[in-house]
């Protein structure tokens, strides 16, 4: 960002920035020893992570954890100099449990069931070697989309490396302790059975939930029950036993020194208890952020099980990317839903958030959503005004999805605008009319204008008959607001935009009526009142 205030004068402004991701960072700075004192960990850099179970496909919470944590990460450096990295860890040698219900070949799933996931066939194409390993590729294709920073990770590798020995050793030596802190959280019938160390039985290669009958630190081992009542003794290094994932959470922030990690607030207390485990185990716990969870339509919690609310693939029929990271950015400790509707919304307060972040003061600027979006950069996005419900409403009066007729509206408002020299701004009108088509074409609510109504949209039709044509937006703007404001009172003047939408465009809600008046063309609008008012049904093309 060229904001004229030099690297140190940067680091000034964000150390008192008031956007969240800020507020994250500097818990992050504190960690280390504060703004004067901050040293570089002894691994040599700071590790963020973010966790992604492979047992099915990634959905919008996994996108949520990884664009909040890449928000945090950018802010972090713009405090700091000590060097950063992010992890996406897929526990991809957790058991098998249920066959989802949105994949293929699902009776030679059922018979690897309890297997870890990475034993599994890969039931989609045979391309990889493992049901775990296509979801990995899959996850890893997700994040790329967006352009994520971001190093793969993967439980599997980690624990059959040995890498995990070390934090698998110590957790065998506090072993005692680790289950008193388990234990009580647990029910009595599951206390009786319970172990951190599940075994990879030998036999079946399945995950056990086995209950384990002695431990020896000094040969690394722990004897368990096997599932035919025999007693078997296994090392916990090597890939041969994972561990609960409350105990594994724990397991991987000490073994990996993670610094940061973010999670939904239902997970608040498990947190807590991973926490004294990495106590217990001589390490220090990440600095965590707690998020509320998105609800569907009808207020409730979205599930991935269940399949309500929305899911990233949809969102993307309709919108850009960079809009559902705004909406990522907004508010992530409050509960809000995450449905269709909300788009509109969400793609023009982006595109504000884009336009106003060039001109704005330095300071001002941190706390702009775009920033944290586009890592302190504005993109030139050249859609010069035009937001995503003008394209609505666009699509609404000229009664047309076609984007080739769209465009002819378009070039007026930009002149020498096309496909090709305004390519963002091409995206948002395939996205726009999509959502048209879906959402808006078949709920157009058109009503008549009553007698004072009426006479308003008459007056204003000549108003703008009497402006030159090549008027400016906000000529036409200052024009609609003086005529309601000769047939409306103070008070009520906000009801004379509702005529308009109501009435012209059959909506509750509108755009800026000078820029659409401008887009859609003087003479189209004057006509579009020409016909309300003489009762024709706008509904049809004209």
């Amino acid at each position: 960002m060229e904001d004229g205030t030099g690297m140190s004068g940067e680091r000034d402004l964000a150390g008192q920035a008031r956007a969240w991701p800020f507020g994250e960072a500097r818990k992050i700075v504190a960690r280390l020893g504060g703004p004067e004192l901050a040293k570089t960990p002894a691994k040599g850099h700071v590790l963020f992570e973010t966790g992604y179970g492979p047992s099915g496909l990634p959905h919008i919470g996994t996108f949520a954890e990884v664009v909040r944590t890449t928000m945090v990460r950018q802010a972090f450096t713009r405090l700091s100099d000590v060097p950063a990295r992010l992890f996406c860890f897929s526990d991809d040698m957790d058991g098998f449990r249920k066959v989802p219900d949105n994949v293929p070949n699902k009776e030679m799933l059922t018979a690897h069931l309890g297997k870890p996931l990475t034993s599994v066939p890969d039931p989609f194409s045979n391309e990889h070697p493992s049901f775990g390993a296509a979801n990995n590729a899959r996850l890893r294709a997700f994040l790329d989309s967006f352009g994520f920073e971001y190093e793969f990770q993967s439980a599997t590798e980690w624990y059959k490396s040995g890498r995990f020995d070390p934090m698998l050793l110590a957790m065998l030596r506090h072993y005692e302790e680790i289950q008193a802190v388990m234990l009580p959280t647990l029910g009595p019938e599951r206390q009786a059975s319970y172990s951190i160390f599940l075994p990879i039985c030998r036999k079946t290669g399945r995950v056990l939930q086995a209950p384990v009958v002695k431990t020896d630190v000094d040969a690394g081992t722990v004897v368990y029950r096997d599932e035919d009542g025999t007693l078997i003794e296994t090392p916990v290094t090597g890939g041969n036993v994972k561990l609960q994932w409350k105990a594994d959470w724990a397991g991987r922030w000490f073994a990996l020194g993670v610094d940061y990690e973010m999670y939904g607030k239902d997970l608040i207390p498990s947190a807590e208890l991973s926490a004294k485990i990495v106590r217990i185990l001589g390490g220090k716990a990440p600095e965590g952020f707690n998020y509320e969870l998105f609800l569907d339509d009808q207020g409730k919690k979205i599930s991935k099980s269940k399949g309500n609310g929305l899911s990233v693939e949809e969102w993307l029929r309709y919108a850009p990317p960079e809009s559902l990271s705004y909406y990522m950015f907004q508010q992530p400790r409050r509960a809000r839903r995450l449905y269709f509707d909300v788009i509109p919304k969400a793609v023009d307060e982006y595109l504000g958030q884009v336009e106003k972040l060039p001109a704005e003061e330095p300071a001002k600027a941190l706390e702009n959503a775009a920033w944290h979006i586009h890592n302190g950069a504005a993109p030139d996005n050249g859609v010069a005004g035009v937001g995503f419900a003008m394209l609505l409403n666009l699509a609404a009066v000229a009664n047309t999805d076609d984007k080739a007729v769209l465009w002819q509206y378009l070039r007026r408002y930009v002149p020498g605008a096309s496909p090709e020299t305004s390519p963002y701004l091409d995206t948002l009108l395939d996205r726009a009319t999509a959502y048209y088509v879906d959402f808006v074409k078949a709920h157009k609510k058109f009503r008549a204008p009553t007698d004072v109504e009426g006479a308003a949209l008459a007056d204003l039709a000549e108003a703008l008959r009497r402006l030159p044509k090549e008027a400016t937006a906000e000529t036409i703007q200052n024009e609609v607001y003086e005529t309601g404001k000769r047939h409306f009172a103070k008070e009520k003047l906000r009801d004379w935009f509702g005529v308009l939408y109501q009435v012209l465009l059959g909506s509750e809600q509108g755009p800026r009526m000078g820029a659409f008046v401008k887009l859609y063309g003087r003479d189209n609008f004057v006509r579009l009142v020409e016909r309300a008012l003489a009762g024709e049904d706008l509904s049809k093309a004209a």
